[in-house]
């Protein structure tokens, strides 16, 4: 829990490296309280306002998150707009996010995983 916790305390850090365990863990609880949401919000029946005050609370957060392991592969930032290339473009951005991240520093800064071992 301690994953998505320190992701929303951060929510607008755009500068250093973030692990890939920290960003699957961060999407698997945000999946999740996302489905929560949207269930709560169906039931009460004010659906999609939960879900889109929920959505656009955890979108800075998310976006930073993102940031922040791509620089642990190396990559700038702006690599987060593949994902609107049509058909490939989310695929290899899957392939970014799922990729080791170097283990020495980089231009970002040093790496996460040393710090935390």
């Amino acid at each position: 829990m301690h994953y998505y916790t320190d992701v929303l305390k951060k929510y607008v850090d755009f500068s250093g490296r973030a692990r890939r365990q920290e960003y699957w863990m961060f999407f698997l609880f945000n999946l999740a309280a996302l489905i929560i949401v949207a269930i709560v919000d169906n039931v009460i029946g004010t659906y999609p306002l939960l879900y889109g005050i929920y959505a656009l609370a955890v979108f800075l957060p998310g976006l930073g998150l993102g940031v922040r392991r791509l620089h642990d592969t190396g990559k700038s930032g702006w690599w987060l707009l593949i994902a609107f290339v049509p058909l490939v473009g989310g695929i290899w951005l899957i392939v970014l996010m799922a990729t080791e991240g170097h283990a020495n520093p980089n231009q970002y800064g040093p790496s996460p995983k040393a710090i935390h071992a």
